[in-house]
């Protein structure tokens, strides 16, 4: 378990930086400020209310249910990879909200406009942390 532990958080601390160079990439190679279609900005936001709750499913069906499993079985080979794909699943998607801002950047808003979408991925991914399972 603990050799997985480190896995998943390698995995988180590289995704981590990843959206530091998201903000700074979009900057440095981002067109400058012009015209967006505002319905794009919508589309943008709507989908990631949606996966913030995707966010929160996968965490409980995956994650919660297998680190209560894990607290009673810890060397159950299954559950343990469940456990870390639950945790990639939800990186990945925290990773999504990041890259919207990245691509509302390339599509011409400003860095205050597509810095939520840093800042959100970056603080989910930063929150859900990997925690070792222990039986309560």
């Amino acid at each position: 378990m603990r050799g997985t532990i480190r896995t998943v958080r390698a995995v988180q601390w590289s995704m981590l930086g990843s959206i530091l160079l998201y903000a700074v990439g979009g900057e440095v190679l981002g067109s400058g400020a012009r015209a967006v279609d505002p319905s794009l900005s919508y589309v943008f936001a709507t989908a990631s209310v949606a996966i913030v709750g995707v966010i929160f499913v996968v965490r409980r069906t995956l994650v919660l249910r297998s680190a209560e499993s894990l607290a009673a079985h810890p060397d159950d080979a299954l559950t343990i990879n469940h456990w870390r794909n639950g945790y990639i699943v939800t990186y990945a998607l925290c990773e999504a909200l990041a890259l919207f801002g990245l691509i509302l950047r390339f599509t011409g808003v400003n860095f205050q406009q597509s810095l939520p979408y840093y800042i959100g991925g970056f603080v989910l991914l930063f929150f859900f942390g990997p925690r070792e399972p222990v039986s309560s």
